[in-house]
């Protein structure tokens, strides 16, 4: 088979600087280098293909000899080679490569661990509880208890998986650190040691009753302060009240998410409250003095202007939702003013109207708005 071009195994241009050489050659390498493709022939082969691209072209003599006479030019100047010695410097390339290839290839502390090398620690799951609280409560605030099942600490064991009398011993394969390191090339690379699992100590006598895990499912109590003014949706986390962390390690938290109730007469508005309150015509038409009940069950005057229309909506200041962390500031409640048309109307009634249109000059087919007066009204 054929060697390609140098540069077009980089897939950079002839006139490349070094640095865009190394970015090139950076990204290929961390792509398809063996260890992270295990078993793939086809990424082993371009991963040695770019790795000889790049120590010709990252060498000034090399690179120069290369582009005057091609793959003849560096023929007898060493060729290619794999070894430690031609690499010098690699670090340059990649920063501190080992703990990129950790994240890569299992060394990185994802998966419930935190931290890296000696003690390194467990950390719980976390937990989630869905709530479901009145329109009031959410307004006001209240305080619950909930009950959950989580993943508590051993109670023969206190958490430490080994049985009593017993305890954990550092992992000879890792000394402790819970990683073990081997080299590939010019790779050092760090994965979590099999024998410990990462934990850096090995149980040889385990508690009975957690089997080792150092932890068991229990049904657990907590009280739950829930802030006045927050909406549905939002959550509260609990701090390390999640599940218990394997062998005493950090316990996770509990995240309560927020339900509410609608309420039959008022609807939330962000930190506003609004409402309908029916008015008669008669009020609508001379206007009148109303009471409306708050959300508090108090009782507040609205003075409604005569010529009121129906759809008309007045404000009350500081009758609204706390405002979460607001120092006891409130919303507005908005009412907006219904008028009842009377569905039936004793002869009397209707006699008056008929006078009343009669008065008025009402017709029967009358002119209709122009969207300018529409907007106006």
């Amino acid at each position: 088979m054929a060697k390609r071009d140098y540069y077009e195994v980089l897939g950079v241009e002839k006139s490349s600087t070094p640095e865009e050489i190394k970015k090139a050659y950076r990204k290929l390498a961390i792509k398809y280098h063996p260890d992270k493709n295990q078993g793939n022939a086809e990424s082993e082969q371009i991963f040695k293909e770019a790795t000889e691209a790049y120590e010709v072209l990252s060498d000034e003599k090399k690179r120069k000899a290369f582009d005057q006479f091609g793959f003849a030019g560096v023929d007898g100047m060493g060729g290619p080679s794999f070894n430690q010695s031609a690499f010098t410097g690699f670090e340059d390339i990649f920063g501190d490569f080992s703990s990129i290839f950790d994240t890569f290839f299992g060394g990185g502390g994802m998966g419930g661990h935190s931290g890296g090398g000696r003690g390194r620690i467990h950390r719980g799951q976390d937990l989630r509880f869905d709530m479901t609280i009145s329109f009031n409560e959410a307004v006001y605030g209240v305080k619950k208890e909930i009950e959950f099942n989580r993943d508590a600490p051993c109670g023969t064991c206190h958490g430490s998986g080994a049985a009593s009398g017993s305890g954990a011993k550092t992992c000879s394969s890792c000394g402790g650190s819970g990683q073990v390191r081997r080299s590939s090339g010019f790779f050092s690379i760090a994965s979590n040691c099999p024998s410990c699992n990462g934990n850096g100590t090995i149980i040889e006598n385990p508690c009975g009753e957690c089997h080792g895990t150092g932890t068991q499912r229990k049904s657990q109590k907590v009280k739950v302060s829930i802030p006045a003014g927050i909406d549905g949706g939002k959550r509260i986390r609990l701090d390390g009240q999640g599940s218990a962390a394997p062998q005493g390690g950090v316990p996770g938290d509990l995240y309560v998410y927020i339900n509410v109730k609608p309420h039959d007469f008022f609807e939330r508005d962000s930190n506003d409250l609004l409402c309908a309150v029916p008015i008669s015509v008669s009020q609508a038409i001379l206007g009148a003095e109303i009471f409306v009940r708050t959300l508090d069950d108090k009782k507040r005057k609205l003075k409604v202007a005569s010529g009121t229309p129906s759809g008309k909506i007045l404000r009350i200041r500081g009758e609204g939702i706390p405002m979460l962390h607001g120092n006891g500031r409130k919303g507005d409640l908005y009412v907006k003013l219904i008028v009842e048309i009377p569905k039936r109307i004793s002869s009397k009634e209707k006699s008056l109207l008929k006078e009343w249109a009669e008065v008025h000059g009402e017709q029967d087919s009358p002119n209709p708005f122009s969207l300018n007066e529409l907007r106006r009204m």
